[in-house]
C-alpha cells in the first residue's frame, strides 16, 4: 500500500454572500491554494516530500483571515501553478494505489470539490484515513477533535517546520504517525467513530434500525458565535453528496440542546435533511459544528414542517431569512 500525507491550504471567499458563488456550479468551500504532501516508507517513517503553490482562479482575493493565517500573499499567488497543472504532477509524483493520511477530514472534501470544479479525474484519491481517530484511539481521547499542535505536545515533538504551510504541516502529521502503532491503528479504523463515540460522557448505545445513516458528516470549529458559524458557507451552505450542486436551504430551526436542522432540496435527487450540532470549547470559547446530511423521507419532512411551524409560533417578530437559525441565539 502507497501511504501519502497530505496537507492543503486553501483561500475563501470574502462573504458567503460573495456574487462568485452564482457563477459556479457548486458552493466551492475553498480553493486550494497550496498543496503538501510527504511519502511514508513500509515502516510508515515520513520519506519524500511535495509541495506545490497553486494560483486560484475563483477566488483571487486573498481572504484576510487566510492571509493572516499561513502568509500568502498577493504576490506568491500570482506565481502559483493553475490546478490542472498542480493536480497532475501531485498525482504523478504519489503514484498508483494511494491512500491519504490527513489531520482531520477537511483536506479530502476540499480536494474533492477543487476536482469537481475544475472536471477531473479523481477516482485514484478513494482512499483516505483520518489520523485524528487513530491518534484519539491510542491515547485514550474520544470523539472530539485534536489540533496537530496538542498531539505533537503530547508526543514531545520538536516543531522544526512552519506550522499551516502544507509541507510543513503535512511533515508534521507524519512524524505523529511515528509515534503510533500504524498496523494495529490501520486495522482498528473501520471501527475507529463507534469506539470512540462510546467513550463521550452523554454516550447511549445505538438502538438497531434506530434511524438512517447520514450520507455527509462534516465538522469544522473555530467560531466566535453561532451567529458566525452560520454566515459561514461551511455550515450554511451545501452542495449535493451525490451531484455537487448548489442547493438552497429553507431556513434553520432550532430544535434545543443547541441542535438545528434545515431542508434543502436537489432537483435531481430530493430533499435532504440538514442537521447542526454546535459544542462550545470552555478555554477558548469558539464554537464547534457537527453537520450530517440525511436523504429526508417523509417523516423527516414533516418532523421539520412541525418543527417549522412551533417555531415560527413562538419566535413572532423574530428574523426569518434564508440560512439563519429561526430563534435568538
Amino acid at each position: 500500500m502507497n501511504y501519502v500525507v497530505v496537507d492543503l491550504e486553501w483561500n475563501q471567499a470574502m462573504s458567503s454572500k460573495s456574487s462568485v458563488f452564482n457563477k459556479l456550479p457548486i458552493h466551492l468551500r475553498g480553493e486550494i491554494i497550496e498543496i503538501g504532501a510527504v511519502k511514508l516508507d513500509e515502516n510508515m517513517r515520513p520519506t519524500e516530500e511535495f509541495t506545490i503553490d497553486v494560483k486560484p482562479v475563483y477566488f483571487r482575493r486573498m481572504h484576510y483571515k487566510v492571509k493572516k493565517i499561513t502568509g500568502f500573499d498577493k504576490d506568491r499567488l500570482s506565481h502559483g501553478v493553475p490546478f490542472p497543472d498542480a493536480l497532475e504532477q501531485f498525482r504523478a509524483w504519489c503514484g498508483d494505489g494511494v491512500t491519504f493520511l490527513t489531520w482531520g477530514c477537511d483536506d479530502q472534501g476540499i480536494l474533492e470539490q477543487n476536482i469537481i470544479i475544475h472536471d477531473l479525474d479523481w477516482d485514484w484519491i478513494a482512499g483516505w484515513i483520518n489520523l485524528q481517530l487513530i491518534y484519539n484511539l491510542q491515547t485514550g481521547g474520544d470523539k472530539n477533535q485534536k489540533s496537530l499542535a496538542s498531539a505533537m505536545e503530547h508526543f514531545e515533538i520538536e516543531q522544526t517546520r512552519v506550522a499551516h504551510d502544507a509541507l510543513g504541516d503535512a511533515y508534521n502529521t507524519a512524524l505523529v504517525s511515528t509515534h503510533l502503532d500504524m498496523t494495529e491503528g490501520l486495522r482498528m479504523y473501520p471501527d475507529a467513530a463507534r469506539i470512540l463515540a462510546a467513550r463521550m460522557p452523554n454516550y447511549k448505545p445505538p438502538v438497531e434500525n434506530a434511524g438512517p445513516e447520514p450520507l455527509l458528516h462534516e465538522s469544522c470549529d473555530g467560531f466566535e458565535s453561532k451567529a458566525a458559524a452560520f454566515a459561514d458557507a461551511r455550515v450554511a451552505a451545501l452542495s449535493c453528496p451525490r451531484c455537487g450542486a448548489a442547493l438552497e436551504g429553507l431556513r434553520w430551526v432550532n430544535q434545543g440542546d443547541q441542535r438545528y436542522m434545515n431542508l434543502f432540496n436537489c432537483p435531481e435527487h430530493g430533499d435532504l435533511l440538514v442537521r447542526a450540532r454546535f459544542r462550545r470549547d470552555p478555554d477558548s470559547g469558539s464554537w464547534a459544528v457537527n453537520k450530517l446530511v440525511y436523504e429526508a423521507d417523509e417523516g423527516m419532512q414533516e418532523y421539520y414542517k412541525n418543527k417549522s411551524t412551533q417555531s415560527r409560533r413562538r419566535g413572532r417578530g423574530h428574523s426569518s431569512r434564508k440560512n439563519r437559525p429561526a430563534s435568538k441565539q
